[in-house]
């Protein structure tokens, strides 16, 4: 079963122009393909979308929360996970 689940598709496909400059999936089933692919990671909350920063060598270590959940690469779904699209 794929850690992504229909709200992380959802999400992904309504706000995937804030990250790209053209739509990348179109269907759900691109979007979990292409999540897939770049090995998008679902954080439960902000501590763990700043872990993931930290492990993959971004310095984020002057930025807010607020600075943070407005990076293109974050996107905050309605159940207050995160989906960190690191494309």
């Amino acid at each position: 079963m794929s850690e992504y689940d229909k709200v992380c598709i959802e999400t992904f496909l309504r706000d995937q122009l804030k990250l790209f400059p053209e739509k990348v999936a179109e269907t759900p089933e691109e979007a979990e393909d292409f999540l897939d692919m770049c090995m998008a990671a679902v954080c439960k909350n902000m501590k763990e979308v700043r872990e993931y920063f930290d492990e993959s060598g971004a310095d984020i270590s002057g930025m807010s929360k607020e600075e943070l959940e407005q990076a293109d690469e974050v996107f905050k779904l309605p159940d207050g996970r995160y989906l960190v699209v690191d494309a």
